[in-house]
């Protein structure tokens, strides 16, 4: 009935020994030690496999600050690779070689590439109906979410029960970007809905403890602080996983929240449904949320908190789409 559903929980850190004798083994646990998110971990160790096998597998104590600019040369011209990837990898290979290794790179030739700024893609109010009106059940609640909330896709995914409240009409995002927490507003249209949402939740979490399960995923150490939270429903995933799988930290059976794909592919299919032109993806609807609010009149200063960027000018940008200026300027020829 129930089956290693691996992917479901690849937002998990797999374990690493205590005495790491492996070379990656070791630079994870460096990591983790340091305090680095898992996707920064996931991200740096793409790029140095990447190096490592573009030397034919030399050992990186083998390599040095010439080997660095013979890749990211590789990756700017042979692969065509944006300025921004170059960057990401160069960040991973400066953490590899003077973080991890000691070893510097101050001789390192390599220019990097000047980034192009470019306009986030923004869907209109009614290009947003469109495409819900193409989406149903659990799909069509979280992408309202998104839209309505203007969180994050892996912020959504880690909802928990207890993240939302109906009294003060807020939704609390838990260790965001920056491993930051924020509020952010609960849709009033959307509390029925998530209501019946979390009683369905409340089904599925019954019938797994009565099956010996039911236990959820808990971060840090709060499975150790507090034992018996990890089956109580307010923890519980406000959408999770059609199946049961292995934890592949400590390989305990359990279910997660859903995987980030099932929500992709069926955006990716009401867009085309819809007759939308525009690259949708789920993080799209995060622009919107913001360019939606501009448009309503609200300051970015309000808009900045609720997407919690830690910089106005990051906030500044949905300016552009709108095609006002950097303080929201509106011509004094358009002006009713």
């Amino acid at each position: 009935m129930y089956s290693d559903f691996k992917p479901s929980m690849d937002d998990i850190r797999p374990s690493v020994p205590q005495q790491p004798v492996r070379f990656m083994d070791q630079l994870r646990r460096h990591m983790r030690d340091s305090g680095y998110a898992w996707k920064t971990e996931k991200t740096y160790i793409h790029w140095i496999r990447r190096f490592i096998v573009f030397h034919n597998k030399k050992h990186p104590q083998q390599l040095s600050a010439t080997h660095v600019e013979q890749y990211l040369s590789y990756l700017g011209n042979e692969r065509q690779c944006s300025p921004a990837t170059q960057r990401i990898a160069l960040n991973a290979l400066v953490y590899l070689f003077v973080k991890f290794m000691g070893i510097k790179l101050e001789l390192l030739n390599y220019r990097k590439a000047n980034p192009k700024r470019r306009l986030p893609v923004v869907l209109t109010h009614h290009e947003v109906s469109q495409i819900l009106e193409q989406l149903t059940g659990n799909y069509r609640l979280m992408v309202e979410l998104l839209y309505g909330s203007g969180i994050r896709l892996n912020e959504l995914l880690n909802l928990r029960i207890k993240d939302l409240d109906f009294e003060l009409n807020t939704i609390t995002v838990r260790s965001g970007k920056g491993d930051k927490d924020r509020v952010t507003l609960l849709p009033l249209s959307l509390k029925t809905v998530l209501k019946a949402q979390i009683q369905q939740v409340e089904k599925l979490h019954q019938r797994d403890i009565e099956d010996g399960f039911g236990e959820v995923y808990m971060p840090y150490a709060l499975a150790r602080k507090y034992p018996s939270a990890a089956k109580e429903l307010a923890w519980q995933f406000v959408f999770p996983a059609t199946r049961i799988g292995a934890d592949p930290r400590s390989g305990v059976l359990r279910r997660h929240h859903l995987h980030e794909s099932c929500l992709r592919k069926a955006v990716g299919k009401a867009r085309t449904k819809s007759g939308i032109t525009k690259l949708v993806r789920c993080h799209t609807f995060r622009h919107s949320f913001a360019t939606r609010l501009l448009q309503q009149g609200y300051d970015l200063r309000t808009i900045q908190k609720l997407l919690g960027h830690s910089d106005v000018k990051t906030t500044e940008i949905y300016t552009h789409v709108l095609g006002r200026g950097a303080m929201g300027v509106i011509s004094p020829i358009d002006s009713p």
